[in-house]
């Protein structure tokens, strides 16, 4: 038979021992917590805002990012002046191959010519320094001048004999004369004189009337001055 005085008896012994196990468990956890808290203080938290000479792993959002490597090149790249009053003759062209009088064959032309006189004055299009000066088996003598934005122009089928001072390492000036038309190329000799121009940005060819005012390339395409000036030599 159900005694109910013995069975309310054992549920207060019960609930004493409940009450003692909680507050066991409840004291161990603030002691584990005050533990925690105090190593935490001792090391140091990581914080989101550094202090001042240190370095944040969070990239920057002040400047804007780019996958152009070309972006900055450009942006530094000085203003370029024709090299020499003429007509142009041949276009820059890396892919169609067009007829070499000289060499009776067809050829890419990493560059354009620029109809003149032979002795007429060959300038810098911008400031810089000779880069080098070389004797090429094909195309004469040649002069390559480095510019800022990791530009360089290089003047070909120049004449053997360059004005004083122009010597590699040195600085020159933009629109400063560093050469004369000559007739050195031994690839393009069948053709009339001219000078024969490249460029070069970031190490890769490119076209050089891209980087001319588009009034100075307009005069390449209808020199009458130079027109007149070669029916006069004849």
């Amino acid at each position: 038979m159900f005694d109910k005085e013995n069975f309310k008896e054992n549920l207060k012994a019960n609930r004493a021992v409940y009450i003692t196990a909680i507050s066991i468990l409840l004291a161990m956890i603030l002691i584990v917590a005050a533990v925690v808290a105090t190593n935490r203080n001792q090391h140091g938290t990581p914080s989101v805002t550094e202090k001042p000479g240190t370095t944040s792993t969070t990239p920057s959002t002040n400047k804007p990012i780019t996958n152009d490597p070309t972006q900055d090149v450009i942006g530094k790249l000085p203003t370029f002046s024709l090299p020499v009053a003429g007509k142009l003759s041949a276009v820059h062209d890396s892919e169609l191959q067009v007829f070499s009088p000289t060499m009776n064959d067809y050829r890419v032309h990493l560059g354009v010519d620029i109809l003149a006189n032979e002795g007429d004055p060959v300038l810098a299009v911008a400031d810089g320094t000779v880069m080098q000066i070389w004797e090429d088996v094909r195309m004469g003598q040649c002069i390559a001048v480095k510019h800022n934005g990791d530009a360089v122009s290089i003047y070909k089928n120049v004449s053997a004999e360059l004005p004083a001072g122009i010597i590699e390492g040195a600085t020159v000036r933009a629109g400063q004369q560093i050469a004369s038309v000559g007739s050195t190329a031994m690839v393009e000799i069948a053709e009339e004189p001219h000078l024969h121009f490249e460029m070069t940005v970031g190490g890769l060819s490119v076209d050089p009337l891209e980087y001319f005012a588009n009034g100075d390339v307009e005069t390449l395409r209808k020199d009458t001055a130079y027109e007149q000036n070669a029916e006069t030599d004849k």
